[in-house]
This record gives structure tokens, sequence and C-alpha cells, in this order.
């Protein structure tokens, strides 16, 4: 893969800052680039590469800005969108935000970041923690700067030489419920969006292998048959890892092997797309008295195990535009009407496993009303579960070598929350 020139440019597509990296396109070609986008979508077949006389144009659009390469070469665009997305991730971390405004105030250091990311139109250094070693934002000073070692080692997302007096591992496992119930408790569609998080505090430059309970992993040695129920794997889909894993190591050994940066950083993602129960299950019934008010009668029950415990559950239920004149009565926490939303939300929290609450609630209703009748969104729920994960997948092991032979103390926590979690009323 290789990028000729790279811009960014506004809405209306002037171009705000380019870069030309190989010599081989002429650069004016840009401004064929927005109409053939307004042709696109006009037409409704708008995709993120557009050709135009034998030119490659892969572009993203995030908040006012365009990114948009150039290239005359087949080149692998999912690779060159990967890398746009980084730059964009990099400049975030810079300037808090990319905006047009932002890139006009700091082109210098854009075109220095431009220079160190991309070499010849190819991607080089992308991790932001390492960049900010040696282009900082603290104006020009005539003194040479010496680029880290990560710049030309190996290992270009981490520094040599870091030294902690407490060495220490902390590792999340996240995951998010997606779901679509209707209103009898069948599940239209779930699925589970999970992602594992460390922060490392390490001193050297470490190696961490990291074994998870995957079902492939299982299959190749055995050890479900060995384990019993015990030793049930996960099957994960749509893996996305950060760049310190060695691939060919967990393609052959199913082993997460890595070197990690400092700090935070996702080491993985992944998606399950199987049939969840729901954790938190919710009953809204609606009585409407003709001109006068309207009830609710809100039943939430947890659906998981006794010991867990959800945290900042938030359940809310949309009412119509017009009520007035809200009453609470809940079993637990506390409700309220939010106009803004147009709903109740209400809130309990701390919700154990195997219980069950009742909010009710009425409203006055104007006693002139609109003959329409309003179209019933679904309720909507938010929560936390520590030390839980939906689809069971565990840490087996977290190894810490590293030469020098330090004690490093890993620690490992579990989170289920809501993602889009949708409950339909009856």
């Amino acid at each position: 893969m290789s990028i000729s020139g790279l811009f960014i440019l506004d809405l209306k597509g002037n171009v705000v800052i380019s870069r030309n990296y190989r010599g081989d396109v002429d650069m004016s070609c840009i401004e064929k680039f927005m109409p053939l986008l307004v042709e696109k979508e006009d037409e409704g077949s708008a995709s993120p590469v557009l050709v135009h006389q034998g030119i490659s144009y892969t572009y993203i659009k995030y908040m006012n800005v365009y990114l948009v390469t150039v290239s005359k070469k087949n080149t692998n665009v999912i690779l060159v969108l990967s890398a746009l997305y980084k730059i964009v991730e990099v400049f975030c971390e810079y300037f808090k935000t990319l905006e047009e405004e932002a890139v006009r105030d700091n082109f210098v250091i854009i075109y220095e970041l431009f220079d160190e990311m991309l070499d010849f139109g190819y991607p080089q250094t992308t991790e932001s923690k390492i960049l900010q070693e040696f282009i900082t934002q603290q104006g020009n000073r005539l003194e040479t700067v010496r680029p880290p070692m990560a710049v030309t080692n190996a290992v270009s997302w981490r520094s040599e030489g870091i030294k902690y007096r407490k060495n220490e591992v902390f590792l999340d496992v996240i995951e998010s419920v997606n779901m679509l119930a209707n209103a009898q408790g069948t599940v239209l569609r779930s699925e589970i969006v999970g992602s594992i998080r460390f922060r490392v505090v390490l001193s050297g430059m470490p190696e961490l292998r990291l074994g998870l309970n995957d079902k492939v992993f299982f299959q190749q040695s055995g050890a479900s048959s060995r384990r019993g129920n015990g030793g049930k794997g996960v099957e994960l889909e749509d893996i996305k890892f950060h760049q310190c894993v060695r691939l060919s190591r967990f393609d052959s050994e199913r082993t997460i092997s890595f070197i990690p940066p400092d700090g935070e950083f996702e080491l993985m993602s992944y998606r399950l797309t199987t049939q969840v129960k729901p954790l938190i299950w919710v009953e809204a019934a609606v009585e409407r008295h003709a001109h006068s008010r309207v009830e609710y009668m809100v039943k939430a029950k947890s659906q998981f195990k006794r010991q867990s415990v959800a945290n900042h559950v938030e359940v809310i239920i949309p009412v119509p535009s017009d009520v007035s004149a809200p009453k609470f009565k809940t079993g637990a926490g506390t409700a309220k009407y939010v106009p803004e939303l147009n709903a109740i939300v209400w809130s309990i929290r701390s919700f154990p496993g195997g219980r069950e609450y009742i909010m009710r609630s009425s409203f006055m209703l104007p006693s002139i009303c609109s003959e329409e009748v309003e179209g019933r969104p679904p309720v909507n729920v938010k929560f936390e579960i520590p030390y839980y994960t939906t689809s069971g997948l565990q840490v087996r092991y977290l190894k810490i070598i590293e030469k020098s032979g330090y004690q490093a103390l890993p620690w490992v926590r579990y989170v289920t929350q809501n993602g889009d979690y949708q409950l339909r009323m009856t």
C-alpha cells in the first residue's frame, strides 16, 4: 500500500492542508473529488473509494473535515482507511479534537506529523505516545532533537528505559450487550461487543502472554474433553488486535503474546452474535383515561445470578409529549420526569440479581388532545454489572516475562454493561 498524496478538506471541498508523498499524481486532481462525491451521493451509491481517470480517492469524514488520499496504484483500501483513522486518533491526542479550526491553528505540527507518520506514502510511526516524545507543541527551539529509539526500533509503540518503583498490570474485560426484545419477552436481536483493555505500569521491555478460554484453543488441545463442563470455550468473532500482538503465534498456538505499550491501550476487541437472555427485563403497562390522566405500572426484574449486583441502573420509559403534573411511587430507587427526553427516568443505584421492583406513576393529560395516535418508542435500560461477563469469557492466565526477573502484580476485572439495549412496550 502506498499513498501518493494526502489532503484535509473543509465541507465545501477546499484544501486546508495537503502533503505530496510520491510526486506521481497531479495534486490539482483533488478538485475533482467533491463533485464526484456529490454525484455519487445523489445517485445513492456513495462509497469510501471513488475512482476517476485512473486515480483512486479514498476518504473518511470526521467532524467538519474530510481526510482524502489519492493514488494511481492498486492500493489496499482497508490499510489506507486504517491509516486515516489512525491519523485522526493521533490528531485528537494532540489537539483534543479534529476540526477545521484546529487544523488551521496547528498546521506546522500537522506537517511534522505527516512526515513522521508516513514515509514515501507508507505508514511508519503511528503511536501518539512515541510521537509526543519528539514532536511537541512547545514552539520552535534551535536545538537538535534526538528521536526516541522506538522510532527506529522493531517495537515502535514502546520506548526503552522505562522504570517504575512498583510494577503492575491492570486488565479490564468489558462487554456491552446490544439487545432488542418485544413485549412478549422474545429476543429479536442480540449480540455482545467486548474489549480487553490494559493499563500497563511495567519497567523495561516486558513480554506478556495472555490466555483466554477460547473455544478454538480447547478444540486444538483437547482440553474441553478433559475438563468437562468447566472447560467450556467461547467462540469469538470479528477479533481485532492492537499492532503489538504477534499474530503468527496467535494463529498457531492461540496464545496472545505481545510487548505492551506504556500506559492505557485496547489490546483487542471482539463480537459474539448469540442469543442472550435479557439481564434486566422491564414490563410497562399503560392505562390511559381519556382527556384526564395516564398511569404507568413498570416492573423491573434482574435475571442474572444472585451473587451479582447491577450498579447505576436507569430505566427510561417514554411518555407522551403533552403530559403534566407527574406523580411517582417506587419500590426502590428514585423516579423523575425528564421533559427534554419525554420520558420517565427510574434510577436504581444497586440492583441485586434475582430481584424485582415496581414503580408506579401518573400524569395529567390536556382536556383537548389530538386524534393522532403517538407511536410507542421502546424502553431503554442502562446498567453496569461488575465481576460478570455475559459471554463467559475468562482470563486463564496472564504471564509477565522480563529479562531482569522482577515480580509484577496482574489485576483482572470483568464488567458487563448495556449497549443498545431496548425493550418494546405493550
